[in-house]
């Protein structure tokens, strides 16, 4: 016998001629999720991921795939030869174990036949290993409809016999869907935004706006504090930290004070396209809510939507604030985007927004600003900090470096 944990994807399946593409690159990610853990073997199964690994590591190793994208379920399962007498003694072993950690009072066994070589097929696997358990382990009754254990077994180049089952977080392997910029503040949606597009398969790299010293260093922190927590699931993420600062001063000092807020939100975009050329992002991604706050009606959308050509992913267009906080604390974002530091929004936030503006309006108000003058300078002046898996391994100023 040897100890086996069972990895399963799910849409992977339907990729057809592709298929091989999003598997390697789903083992790619196992890999080096599991690099801390040692002697692992991994096996290419074709519709399943085997990992070979000492019972000592099995909880670690569990909880490492369980965060990478794609996978469905894992099962800690027995491997065992395929003659039909080793796998009821194996499964009488497990059922047996079962019994004695806990009151187990029925059973049912469900196979699944792989290689349709094998010479009994599901139903004749598990009407002759359920006997066998009845048989041995009476008083336990045999319950097909609500088993308080169930006996699985996948027939493949050996028999696997497991009875859990923990759930994966789903979606599709981590870069495979393309690269994207999230533009990451310090609240509550866009951690969770850059999350949903990860699991997708967009591999991240993030902006975030700031107005040192009208923001502190504490809101900085709160931030990489974010992006770390994020790194748990795609491993690294690099953040281009940009001060947006005299481009509030020059909106400020040469444009009507209700527009403030969308053509700050302007400029971002504008910041986040150009950085993406540099970067290989083919989107943006920001965490907006149609009419969660006054920038975000459908109007203000459309605006900053015409101040970009790449596509803008918004996830949580649809969601509820409720829907967006139960994703936060899922993926431990939440207490700390509740943390009350200011953001560059709140800098110089006049009485009144404008909730439905005009791209012509906005593009009048624009026409008195030397747009790329001030792009320029912030994109010049910008700190890139390096975080990789909840550790910080740079932070430095790229155009200094030169």
């Amino acid at each position: 016998m040897k100890e086996m944990l069972l990895v399963r994807y799910g849409e992977i399946a339907l990729k057809g001629k592709n298929i091989r593409t999003f598997e390697r690159k789903l083992i790619s990610n196992i890999k080096k999720a599991i690099s801390d853990i040692p002697d692992t073997i991994i096996h290419d199964q074709r519709g399943r991921v085997v990992i070979e690994h000492e019972l000592q590591d099995q909880e670690a190793l569990i909880k490492a795939v369980t965060k990478v994208f794609g996978i469905v379920s894992v099962s800690p399962a027995t491997r065992l030869d395929r003659d039909i007498e080793t796998i009821k003694e194996g499964c009488l072993a497990l059922l047996k174990k079962m019994i004695d950690e806990n009151e187990v009072k029925s059973f049912k066994v469900e196979a699944r036949r792989a290689d349709k070589h094998y010479p009994l097929n599901s139903p004749e696997i598990n009407q002759t290993v359920g006997g066998y358990l009845f048989k041995n382990l009476q008083p336990i009754r045999v319950d097909v409809n609500h088993p308080e254990v169930v006996i699985h077994i996948e027939i493949r180049d050996y028999a696997y016999v497991f009875i859990r089952k923990i759930p994966g977080l789903g979606g599709m392997p981590y870069g495979s869907a393309g690269k994207g910029m999230l533009l990451l503040s310090g609240g509550i949606d866009s951690p969770v935004a850059g999350y949903l597009m990860a699991r997708r398969g967009l591999e991240l790299e993030a902006v975030h706006f700031h107005s040192f010293p009208f923001t502190s260093e504490r809101a900085m922190e709160k931030v990489i504090d974010l992006a770390k927590r994020l790194t748990y699931y795609t491993e690294n993420l690099r953040i281009h930290s940009i001060n947006i600062l005299e481009i509030q001063k020059a909106i400020n000092e040469h444009c009507p004070s209700e527009e403030s807020t969308i053509l700050a939100r302007s400029f971002m975009m504008k910041i986040a396209e150009r950085l993406s050329e540099t970067s290989r992002c083919k989107a943006l991604i920001t965490g907006e809510n149609l009419g969660q706050v006054a920038s975000q009606t459908i109007e203000g959308l459309t605006v900053t939507n015409s101040m970009v050509e790449i596509p803008v992913f918004r996830p949580l267009i649809a969601y509820d604030k409720n829907d967006i906080i139960d994703v936060a604390k899922k993926i431990d974002t939440f207490e700390t985007s509740i943390l009350p530091f200011e953001d560059c929004c709140t800098i110089f936030l006049p009485d009144r927004v404008v909730t439905k503006p005009r791209l012509e309006k906005i593009e009048a108000s624009l026409s008195n600003l030397d747009i790329d003058a001030l792009i320029d300078e912030a994109i010049k002046q910008k700190e890139a900090i390096i975080v990789v898996k909840g550790e910080i391994t740079s932070r430095f100023f790229p155009n200094l470096n030169v």
